[in-house]
């Protein structure tokens, strides 16, 4: 293949990708009641090297936590605008126990910064309202380039990872808060 499969992501880092979430991935126990928990991300291609790495970040979480890659679906979208209305989608098949969003909106010199983050914020927090499914804004909203690498590095700092735990976190407190009632999930 000539050209990268996404812009911003090279052949490498597709090739990583796809051997990543195509394997069943291995690791410790989920958290709590997170365990087998069915994770779906979506996330934006604009700003690519910078989602690759927040994704990269999400996996590893998923792995460190002992989420089956078989258990995890990513679906792409061209920005983050785009992340809301997929989310819904994927809440509402009921497939999955949450949904983790993630993207890159970085400050330009032009107002459309605001209105790209400020609606696709407003967007995830509604789709996990209408669908009580966990839904993490996992999308960076920075002033700079800087900013967006030092919070998509590897290690503890990137939000992708802190937004996957955070889901799992959520799941966890949402079944055992089913148990404590007697309710079940629908």
């Amino acid at each position: 293949m000539s050209s990268d499969p996404v812009e911003g992501i090279s052949q490498d880092d597709w090739a990583w990708l796809e051997g990543t979430v195509g394997s069943c991935l291995r690791g410790v126990p989920a958290i709590g009641a997170a365990r087998g928990a069915r994770v779906g991300v979506v996330c934006s291609t604009f700003n690519g090297s910078i989602t690759l790495r927040l994704l990269r970040g999400a996996l590893d979480a998923l792995e460190a936590s002992g989420i089956s890659g078989k258990l995890v679906t990513v679906s792409w979208v061209p920005g983050a605008f785009e992340i809301p209305i997929t989310a819904r989608r994927m809440a509402r098949g009921g497939t999955f126990d949450a949904i983790v969003c993630l993207g890159a909106v970085i400050r330009g010199g032009t107002p459309h910064f605001d209105y790209v983050a400020g609606e696709c914020a407003a967007g995830i927090r509604q789709v996990g309202l209408e669908t009580d499914t966990p839904i993490v804004f996992g999308v960076l909203t920075t002033d700079n380039l800087e900013q967006a690498m030092e919070r998509s590095g590897s290690g503890p700092g990137n939000k992708g990872y802190e937004s996957v735990m955070a889901a799992l976190e959520m799941v966890d407190l949402m079944v055992r808060q089913l148990a404590a009632t007697g309710r079940r999930s629908s």
